[in-house]
């Protein structure tokens, strides 16, 4: 039996692991997190995930702290995080990772990257370290990269999910291929090398980037202009060639969106090129929570409350919908902001309920809550109604998601003042 290693158990590695015991090889993960470790080989996922939680159970595989657990596989795949720390690609935990994989690496093994890497880094950074370990690619062991596509919390699975794979060898690339090809339902694409694969996830990720930035700063305009983009964006959908959709909203979060283009940014300039379009993306979508703060700020002046003397309630800290991962959400920023202004807030998301957050809709606006700024839009808060907000004595409601667009005008009726992104 083809034994896998997946070292790095997070939104990322325990699908990936979990999905390689289901296709029949011997799977062993590594993470350093003891409690991930414990939950794992107890089979509980270690975040909210109810799919990952019964396969788990159905289809298990063993867990470690321990890289000498992985001296035998034939196959490693490293998962871990690559965070940008000011703006600036950190490859800590990579470099870490790939150090203590080369230590107990088999001869002749696959390594595969799957982790968010800007084109050289495997070239550039991890094969020499590796090499610095007496390592050769290509006769000791052979590297690919396969670019993550994990939306934690969607209804994609990760085997239906298309992916591209690129290696300096041809061997490296035909068992990388194969491994992938058994792994998934779904389409792989060979790419001519490890950095056209890495340039992959950075293009797919900063064109998003880009696309909502251009909606985003639509929204701050047309808000001063009093046009409803939400309905500009609907009528230029009718278009049934040239023209795809983006949505308005509070930021990007999330480990992809607002970090991928960093990678490419900062590399570009080591061969003397500037990414302004890129870099201006990533300018307007993170002054969207300043924005949706300044509407919350005007709304309240509309009903003669100044904002800092106002109590706000903000609804949702996770970056996305069902989900408890806070990766760069734009929900902790607009927190961050009411808080230095001396704002009091009182939170309520129902994957972070803790001693000082709110535990239900009706705790979280009590009784004297001027405004509910909605930051996530959660499947709980769809039981939001205008009745609620009228019992509570809401006088703002900032729907930073335009979850309830279709509905606003219940609200107004109500004597709510609301206020969307783009939307009045």
């Amino acid at each position: 039996m083809v034994k896998v290693g997946v070292v790095g158990l997070g939104y990322v590695g325990i699908p990936v692991a979990v999905l390689a015991a289901e296709k029949g090889y011997d799977v062993v993960g590594i993470d350093l997190d003891e409690s991930k470790i414990e939950a794992i080989n107890a089979g509980k996922s270690p975040m909210a995930d109810e799919k990952l939680e019964k396969a788990l159970v159905s289809k298990p595989f063993k867990a470690s702290t321990d890289y000498a657990d992985i001296a035998d596989a034939d196959i490693v795949v490293i998962a871990v995080p690559t965070p940008v720390k000011d703006e600036l690609p950190d490859l800590t935990i990579l470099k870490a990772a790939t150090t203590a994989t080369g230590e107990n690496l088999q001869d002749g093994a696959l390594l595969i990257i799957e982790s968010t890497i800007n084109p050289g880094v495997c070239d550039d950074a991890l094969i020499p370290l590796l090499a610095e370990m007496d390592l050769t690619e290509g006769s000791d062991y052979h590297m690919a990269h396969c670019p993550e596509r994990i939306s934690p919390g969607d209804e994609w699975d990760l085997k239906d999910i298309n992916r591209v794979v690129g290696s300096n060898s041809e061997e490296g690339l035909n068992r990388a291929l194969e491994f992938y090809n058994k792994l998934l339902d779904a389409d792989v694409k060979p790419m001519g090398s490890i950095k056209e694969a890495e340039a992959v996830k950075v293009v797919e990720n900063s064109f998003r980037d880009i696309n909502i930035a251009f909606v985003n700063e639509l929204a701050m305009s047309f808000d001063l202009m009093g046009i409803n983009l939400e309905n500009v964006i609907d009528g230029a959908s009718s278009k049934p060639f040239g023209y795809m959709p983006f949505r308005p909203g509070p930021g990007v979060g999330g480990h992809c969106i607002p970090v991928d283009p960093h990678y490419l940014i900062e590399y570009a300039k080591t061969f003397g090129f500037e990414h302004r379009f890129m870099r201006l993306a990533r300018d307007v979508n993170k002054a969207m929570p300043g924005f949706v703060v300044d509407v919350t700020r005007r709304a309240l002046e509309e009903k003669d409350i100044k904002l800092e003397d106002a109590k706000v309630a903000l609804f949702g800290l996770s970056y996305k919908p069902n989900v408890d991962d806070l990766r760069e959400s734009p929900s902790l920023e607009i927190l961050d902001q009411l808080k230095e202004m001396g704002v009091e807030v009182v939170v309520y998301d129902p994957y972070h309920v803790k001693d000082d957050h709110a535990e239900s809709i009706d705790d979280a606006l009590g009784d004297n809550v001027d405004a509910l700024i909605l930051a996530t839009h959660h499947d709980d808060y769809k039981e939001l109604s205008p009745e609620t907000m009228k019992k509570h004595g809401v006088s703002v409601f900032v729907d930073s998601r335009n979850m309830f667009k279709d509905t606003k005008q219940d609200f107004k009726d109500a004597g709510v003042l609301y206020r969307g992104v783009g939307q009045s």
